[in-house]
C-alpha cells in the first residue's frame, strides 16, 4: 500500500462552492484511474485555527503500490483536476509514504 496526502491551500477569494467543486472532483478519480484503493477529501473543519496555516482542503489516496502513485500524477483526470485548482491554489503541501496497513 502506498499514501498521497495533500493539503492545498487557496487564495483568499475562492468560494466554499468552488472547493466542494474539488472535493467533488477528486471523488470521482475513485473507479476511474487505476491503483486508487481508497480516496478521501473534504474541506477543513479543525478548531485547531492556529495550526492549519491556510490550509483548507485536504486528500488523501490509497494506492496499491507506489508505481499506481506515480501513474495516477501523470493520469489525464489528474492532470485536468491540476489544471482546474491551479489558478485558484497559493500552496500545497504533499506526503507520499508506503504501509503495510493493519492485518
Amino acid at each position: 500500500m502506498f499514501e498521497h496526502i495533500v493539503l492545498l491551500k487557496f487564495k483568499p477569494d475562492v468560494s466554499t462552492a468552488k472547493k466542494e467543486e474539488a472535493v467533488m472532483q477528486v471523488y470521482d478519480f475513485k473507479g476511474n484511474i487505476p491503483g486508487i484503493t481508497e480516496i478521501t477529501a473534504g474541506i477543513n473543519v479543525t478548531e485547531e485555527k492556529e495550526h492549519m496555516q491556510g490550509y483548507t482542503l485536504g486528500i488523501r489516496v490509497s494506492f496499491e503500490n507506489q508505481q499506481a502513485c506515480q501513474d495516477y500524477i501523470q493520469h489525464p483526470l489528474h492532470q485536468e483536476f491540476l489544471q482546474t485548482i491551479g489558478p485558484n491554489v497559493e500552496g500545497i503541501i504533499v506526503m507520499d509514504y508506503p504501509w503495510k496497513g493493519q492485518d
